[in-house]
């Protein structure tokens, strides 16, 4: 039998609507809380019910304004530290600085685990994400981390619109990944967009390694923040006779003009989650969302009653 009984949800501001589907799923309301700041824009957080003893789940993604986010949800799970919650699990649907994640030219910091280190000094029993930028994250933490995967979810909404000769295809090599374990879903060929300067200052070329032409493609990426690894992938595409091609990446950063570019881009459609709240302004005719509370939902029930993770992972 699931039982939520010990079970608390509690929320920032980074994405009250997802929480709110996660409350609903687990018919768990969402704790009271309060944010707010000092004329100097210090934060100050108020846990208006006790917490003592209770198993609290924190959902916040650090999007933008991701320093915001961060102090946010550290400065809450300290509150709940010192307010003698029994565990304080971190539900982060993206996890924010996760692109320094080693040290790439000298005197560079690595800022994911950086992060790693703030939040268990802050007091985080456990993590919950999805789809990590890089998977070593999950090494930077001595707490349990359960890394989600959002790729399923994309991959059977791609199911259900039925598309025929279809081509799964990475935007670059590092993407690769992610590109086999849809396409395994889909039971589909792959191909990859392979990049490459001739010269230091020449300009880049790029080929598309594979068979696409006169195919549907795919274009699957983790996230899409200036969207310009994925409109380049499809000018390139296009130029190789695709008959259509379709984009798809599980957080939805859209920092601008991201929403210009995709517009104006071959790209058909681009399907994200809702991992990142998307506001009105960064809406387009051509972004489909799909929600992700139904997982996370799943997620925290196995964790807060002891059952196995993994098989959410496929």
């Amino acid at each position: 039998m699931s039982s939520t009984s010990n079970m608390k949800l509690f929320t920032l501001n980074s994405n009250e609507p997802l929480a709110q589907e996660i409350s609903e799923i687990l018919d768990v309301p969402l704790g009271k809380n309060s944010v707010v700041r000092f004329s100097d824009g210090e934060i100050q957080i108020n846990i208006e019910e006790s917490v003592r003893g209770a198993d609290i789940y924190l959902i916040q993604s650090t999007s933008q304004p991701v320093n915001e986010h961060l102090m946010e949800l550290l400065i809450m799970i300290d509150a709940m530290k010192r307010a003698s919650a029994k565990s304080i699990n971190v539900v982060i649907p993206y996890y924010g600085y996760a692109r320094q994640d080693r040290k790439a030219r000298s005197r560079e910091p690595i800022t994911a685990k950086l992060i790693a280190n703030l939040l268990e000094t802050a007091g985080a029993s456990r993590v919950i994400s999805l789809d990590l930028h890089a998977p070593q994250i999950q090494g930077f933490f001595d707490i349990p981390v359960d890394q989600l995967v959002g790729v399923p979810i994309l991959a059977e909404y791609y199911n259900e619109k039925n598309l025929d000769d279809i081509v799964i295809v990475a935007p670059d090599t590092s993407g690769l990944r992610r590109v086999r374990r849809m396409a395994n879903i889909l039971d589909a060929p792959i191909a990859f967009i392979d990049k490459r300067r001739p010269e230091p200052g020449e300009e880049e070329e790029t080929n598309v390694v594979g068979s696409v032409q006169g195919k549907n493609v795919i274009l699957v990426d983790d996230m899409i923040d200036t969207a310009e690894t994925v409109v380049q992938a499809a000018n390139c595409l296009m130029e190789a006779d695709v008959k259509e091609i379709y984009a798809c990446g599980t957080h939805a950063l859209l920092s601008e003009p991201a929403g210009a570019k995709i517009e104006n881009s071959p790209i058909k459609e681009l399907v994200v989650t809702n991992s990142i709240f998307l506001p009105e302004e960064k809406k387009i005719d051509k972004i489909k969302s799909l929600s992700v509370a139904p997982l996370f939902a799943d997620a925290l029930l196995r964790v807060q009653n002891e059952k196995s993770v993994s098989v959410l992972f496929d």
